[in-house]
């Protein structure tokens, strides 16, 4: 490893140095121990060392060229970094140090490129070139959080200073139980979560544990579960927490167009992504809605002809598009079942033949529906309740001690651990 040779290296200089009677350390009886500073592995007291940030349009062959480093030697470092890291994707923004030979005008000895916070690559820029990719060390802490609804989940967390995705990962985990568009004032939460730290500072979010939610008055709690092929979370009698939603919005059907980011417009005539997937039938085949939820949109446009939009929790929303009419009694507002009929397949809109255009979002961005691995939601086996039981109890006692308090930003503590 190229981390480890150099210390090697400069451990052994080091000592030469001293041997030879260097003034630096006055001499004692006991045995004079030297410790390096390491950064990314390497010596870095043995360097002259410069911090930056990719500029815009910049390649990392000019940042090596711009140092004054053969052009073979780049060429050896593009050639040994296939397979480790793509050098032709560095991004603006992006860290990157330099080590230099410590006299003046000293050569280029690595690069170490960071592509986020965890991971480097270093360029070893000395015969023989080198790449290597290497992880900075992380510490996980265990933390418990609690907080009381003002106006929105997202200031509550806010104010504790949580990481934004524990939102997501909160408004995912309750988003049958809990519609996080309409929260009410009062509304109260507890989590225990896993928080990773890199150099001391917070990461990001590596799971939650446990939470408990209080909305309008009903409690709802969640234990992560993992054995076997069973992954997701669980109620206290150990039934998932997700609803199933149905895989097609058709019963019998063929798919004659999928998701896809480029396509001939088979009216238009040119090339444009089709975010959803076609399903044909005949024409007053009845469409079904894919899951509970609430019509946010019943209308017509002159692409997508007559459509409805659904918005099945603060997660998941479908649309579907061309058709004929609508169902009685279907209109925005309304709430609908899963499988109920919601509309009939027709050609309203841009639309060469009978079909239904099916689009799928999750937290507001368009996906493929076909591709989504929506966790199961049949409830634990009797075979594994046993040890989930266990796993429940140990954690709902943790939730349950949290207290719960309305933090006031001048006077708010620091985030508690759990055991």
């Amino acid at each position: 490893m190229v981390g480890t040779l150099t210390l090697a290296f400069f451990l052994q200089k080091r000592t030469t140095a001293l041997s030879q009677g260097e003034p630096a350390i006055a001499p004692t009886n006991d045995t004079v121990k030297f410790i390096p500073k390491l950064m990314f592995g390497i010596n870095a007291d043995s360097f002259r060392i410069e911090h930056l940030k990719i500029r815009r349009n910049q390649f990392m062959s000019s940042i090596l060229k711009e140092r004054m480093v053969a052009d073979s030697i780049i060429y050896s470092v593009v050639e040994l970094s296939k397979g480790v890291i793509d050098l032709r994707g560095i991004k603006s923004g992006d860290n990157y140090t330099l080590f230099y030979s410590p006299e003046p005008e000293g050569d280029l000895n690595y690069l170490v490129y960071e592509p986020n916070k965890i991971d480097y690559v270093i360029l070893d820029l000395k015969y023989p070139v080198g790449v290597e990719k290497g992880h900075k060390e992380t510490d996980t802490l265990k933390i418990s959080a609690s907080g009381v609804i003002e106006n929105s989940l997202w200031e509550s967390m806010t104010e504790l200073e949580t990481n934004p995705e524990l939102v997501f990962m909160m408004s995912e985990i309750f988003a049958w139980q809990v519609d996080f568009y309409h929260l009410q004032k009062g509304d109260r939460f507890r989590i225990l979560y896993d928080r990773v730290n890199v150099d001391g500072k917070p990461f990001g979010i590596s799971g939650i544990h446990a939470a408990w939610f209080e909305h309008a008055g009903e409690q709802f709690y969640a234990f992560k579960f993992d054995a076997d092929s069973i992954t997701g979370y669980f109620d206290e009698e150990g039934n998932s927490l997700r609803k199933q939603l149905l895989k097609t919005p058709l019963k019998f059907y063929r798919v004659t167009s999928r998701y896809r980011g480029q396509r001939l417009h088979p009216v238009q005539g040119r090339y444009k992504a089709h975010l959803g997937t076609d399903y044909a039938a005949p024409s007053g085949t009845p469409i079904r809605s894919v899951g509970d939820g609430v019509v946010t949109e019943a209308t017509y446009t002159r692409n997508n002809g007559n459509y409805i939009k659904i918005r099945h929790n603060s997660v998941y929303t479908t649309q579907y598009l061309h058709m004929s009419g609508f169902a009685k009694g279907i209109r925005s507002g309304v709430s609908v079942r899963q499988g109920q009929t919601i509309g009939y397949i027709g050609t309203t809109g841009l639309a060469t033949g009978p079909h239904v255009c099916y689009r799928f979002w999750v937290n507001g961005r368009q996906v493929d529906a076909q591709k989504q691995k929506l966790p199961p939601s049949e409830p634990i086996p009797e075979g594994l309740k046993e040890e989930f039981f266990l796993i429940r109890d140990s954690f709902k006692e943790k939730l349950d001690s949290i207290a719960i308090f309305q933090y006031d930003l001048a006077t708010r503590e620091s985030v508690p651990e759990f055991n």
